[in-house]
């Protein structure tokens, strides 16, 4: 049976298509990989004006500029370290997870899938937030904006819409370094700066708030390793897990816990919604001495019966969309945020190290930039690439 999820996104990649194919002459193309990567553009001047105005109207912008090039570089050992790390796990742990994956709004093999609601308008609002940094900062500088407009991410075919701020060429070229580099540090500082605003509000309003309205009934499976000891046994995604060897674990916490009384190789009874399932434990990729199901979870909650004799069930199910849906933008702002300063191709943080390395060391240092960008190339295809084929 085909999800009410599953129809919005078919309705809204024929959408999609059908614009691109009524705008085709007026499209232009930005070649990656092609045809296996490309983006494709429709030039606007959507949002230059209020680019303009916030760029002197914003206190201390240029303080906030600098330290998002600080964040920048930080961010930017982060993730190449993690990319670096996982993929080391890959070739010594057969069940290491993967470390980049498409996200998209429908489930497939090698997909991190998000429902497509959220999905678009977590893509949406974070596209939204880096372009518009972009533009900020780069007329903070004095820099003018040729354009603004749409784009969209392809692999073969048009997948994943985005947006994108065009300064002049030839002033960004001209600009001292400091200031290219807080102009493409601006795009993912925002959006790290946008996860972290989330997270200030989970922590202070929406965890409060979700704790008197619900309360915990179980541990949802959100999804299971291919051939994991999970997998085998017969449990998919949405089932509920109530109790391990008839031992009661009422949310994720009481789960983990009473997990680890087990090891590897220890025989389990786990009741679920869907009956009573018996599994084998395997060994954690990331320790080998501690149990491992192969599933990811989320806490499972329901209503509270009080809270549904006084105010009904709308505004609960309404709270959990709202809860759901900011789940989904800190962790796509986050994740966005830092995949875009890895330093390759024409991601921020390749801009980033471009520019640094041509400033101080001129040709030798654009050459030392290719050979890093064509390896983190290499090994993101390589995670995808072994995601699609586990």
């Amino acid at each position: 049976m085909v999800s009410v999820q599953s129809i919005l996104a078919i309705v809204f990649f024929i959408v999609m298509f059908s614009f691109l194919i009524y705008k085709r002459k007026k499209l232009s193309y930005q070649k990656v990989l092609f045809p296996l990567i490309y983006v494709i553009m429709y030039r606007t001047k959507l949002g230059l004006k209020l680019m303009n105005k916030l760029a002197h109207k914003i206190p201390f912008l240029g303080y906030i500029i600098g330290s998002g090039v600080v964040i920048g570089f930080l961010g930017m050992i982060f993730i190449c370290f993690e990319i670096i790390r996982n993929s080391v796990k890959l070739l010594f742990s057969p069940g290491a997870a993967v470390s980049v994956q498409p996200v998209l709004p429908f489930e497939a093999k090698g997909v991190f899938f998000v429902p497509f609601v959220y999905w678009i308008l977590a893509i949406f609002i974070i596209a939204t937030i880096h372009e518009f940094s972009h533009g900020v900062a780069a007329r903070y500088f004095g820099m003018k904006l040729k354009s603004s407009g749409f784009a969209f991410l392809c692999l073969f075919v048009p997948i994943v819409p985005a947006a994108f701020v065009e300064p002049d060429e030839k002033n960004l070229a001209k600009s001292k370094l400091r200031q290219r580099l807080g102009v493409f540090a601006a795009g993912p500082f925002s959006n790290i700066l946008t996860a972290g605003v989330v997270l200030i509000l989970v922590l202070l309003v929406f965890n409060p708030v979700s704790k008197l309205v619900f309360e915990s009934s179980g541990v949802e499976i959100v999804s299971v390793t291919e051939d994991g000891p999970s997998a085998l046994s017969g449990l998919s995604p949405d089932d509920i897990l109530m109790d391990i060897n008839g031992v009661y674990v009422g949310d994720v916490n009481s789960f983990v816990k009473e997990l680890r009384t087990y090891s590897p190789g220890d025989t389990i009874n786990i009741k679920t919604n869907n009956g009573i399932r018996t599994i084998t434990l395997g060994k954690s990729p990331s320790d080998e001495s501690l149990p491992w199901m192969g599933i990811s979870s989320r806490p499972y909650t329901v209503v509270r019966e009080s809270v549904k004799a006084n105010i009904g069930e709308f505004i609960p199910i309404a709270l959990e969309w709202i809860f759901g849906f900011f789940y989904w933008l800190f962790l796509l702002s986050l994740g966005i945020g830092l995949f875009n300063l890895l330093p390759m191709g024409p991601l921020d943080g390749g801009l980033m190290v471009r520019s640094f390395f041509k400033d101080y060391f001129k040709q030798r240092g654009v050459f030392v930039f290719r050979l890093i960008s064509w390896f983190f190339f290499i090994l993101i295809l390589v995670n995808i690439g072994v995601g699609f084929v586990r």
